[in-house]
């Protein structure tokens, strides 16, 4: 299927590994141009040298100011397409366990960055009555997960926001929609095997299993198949809608909404 995003530019965050470096990966096949952001420059650059005419690199921290900073100057007043707002969550703990500090720096981490970063974005997207932004979630913003509480409490925030703001912007062309992921085969589950095999007092390989067990098709995801989905919320077969938690999930969620 054609998406009609070809030559299309993007911004990809997190573009090195996991759902991010899956989603850029589906945006190059349609043959779009992207903007990549992870902390690891060898492994952007790396990237970029697989597709030189199509990959423009940022490399750093996107929760900081400096690299929000870098990332707009790159993209320099030309049409943007749309965002991936991507990035890893905050370590698995349960709330006894957590110190106030730790809430602290879950919000820098999971919520204020990407209130600015969008901020910063809409005026870029707004230009040609055409703009895509998604979030990369998770499944807990609908069913709370295990020893995660920070992520449980302040994505909920980031649902709050994107919903509120996705009926501000609707008449500009604009969408925000969220991807919330359940048990995904990314690396980003690891802290997830770990922790469960810790308290469990099982092997990292049987916690897996207990996670796979937990889902309706007795399975993990696989980003390449979220990717295709998000490729396609970007392109403009996806223009009616907006505001939504899209769960990718193997029937995880159990509830109705």
């Amino acid at each position: 299927m054609d998406l009609k995003i070809k030559d299309k530019l993007f911004v990809v965050t997190g573009a090195t590994s996991g759902f991010g470096r899956a989603i850029a990966e589906a945006l190059l096949e349609e043959g779009a141009r992207i903007i990549i952001n992870a902390r690891g420059e060898e492994k952007l650059q790396a990237f970029q040298d697989q597709h030189p005419d199509q990959i423009e690199i940022v490399a750093g921290d996107i929760t900081s100011d400096a690299v929000i900073s870098n990332l707009i100057r790159q993209v320099d007043g030309r049409s943007l397409s749309g965002i991936l707002i991507n990035a890893g969550g905050p370590p698995a703990s349960s709330f006894v366990s957590t110190e106030l500090e730790q809430w602290d720096e879950a919000y820098k981490t999971v919520l204020r960055w990407k209130v600015k970063l969008t901020k910063a974005m809409l005026p870029v997207l707004g230009a040609d009555q055409y703009g895509r932004i998604i979030y990369i979630e998770s499944a807990s913003v609908k069913q709370p997960i295990a020893n995660l509480v920070l992520s449980n409490s302040l994505r909920l925030a980031v649902v709050g926001f994107v919903k509120t703001l996705s009926q501000e912007v609707a008449k500009d062309g604009i969408t925000l929609n969220i991807i919330a992921p359940g048990y995904h085969n990314t690396a980003a589950m690891g802290r997830l095997f770990t922790k469960k095999s810790e308290l469990m007092g099982i092997s990292i390989d049987e916690a897996k299993e207990e996670y796979k067990g937990q889902t309706q098709t007795g399975t993990l995801g696989q980003a390449d198949d979220l990717a295709s989905i998000a490729a396609w919320i970007f392109s403009p077969m996806s223009s009616y809608i907006t505001g939504q938690t899209i769960t990718i999930d193997g029937g995880l969620v159990s509830n109705t909404l």
